[in-house]
């Protein structure tokens, strides 16, 4: 549903800039998208829109999802330490890394991943169950050499 709905953001985009972030929620609503506020958001940052004097647009015409770097590459860069705890895994960074390595996590859409909070340092990965954790947290430790 996510990339439908990037989908559909771009191509209203590419009609010309829109002029607030409620009137692209309404926009998308009317295209078949309940979106809420807090996920709208969340698409804005991910397709790294741009706000300009005359609303929302693309950054420089350019499809944003093709500069987002592989999870690979940002957890080589920034990532420290994994942590389990059940069905969660708390992921240390480096300072001012954790929001990129959490964007990285959200747009690969890893079927064991269930949500992802990011401060400064340190991720929370909420995955299904301990199995798919202990997986995840598997191939995350070989990416940062644990």
């Amino acid at each position: 549903m996510k990339h439908e709905r990037h989908a559909a953001i771009r191509t209203l985009l590419e009609a010309g800039p829109v002029a607030s972030q409620d009137e692209l929620r309404r926009r998308l609503v009317r295209r078949g998208f309940d979106v809420t506020q807090a996920t709208l958001s969340r698409d804005i940052h991910d397709l790294r829109l741009v706000k300009g004097p005359g609303g929302y647009s693309l950054p420089n015409g350019a499809d944003a999802d093709d500069d987002m770097p592989s999870l690979d590459t940002v957890f080589r860069d920034f990532g420290l330490s994994v942590r389990q705890a059940m069905n969660q895994l708390v992921v240390r960074t480096t300072t001012g890394g954790a929001q990129p390595v959490a964007a990285s996590l959200d747009h690969e859409e890893l079927p064991e991943v269930l949500g992802t909070i990011a401060g400064d340092d340190t991720i929370l990965i909420i995955c299904q169950d301990q199995k798919h954790a202990s997986r995840l947290r598997q191939r995350l430790e070989e990416l940062i050499g644990e």
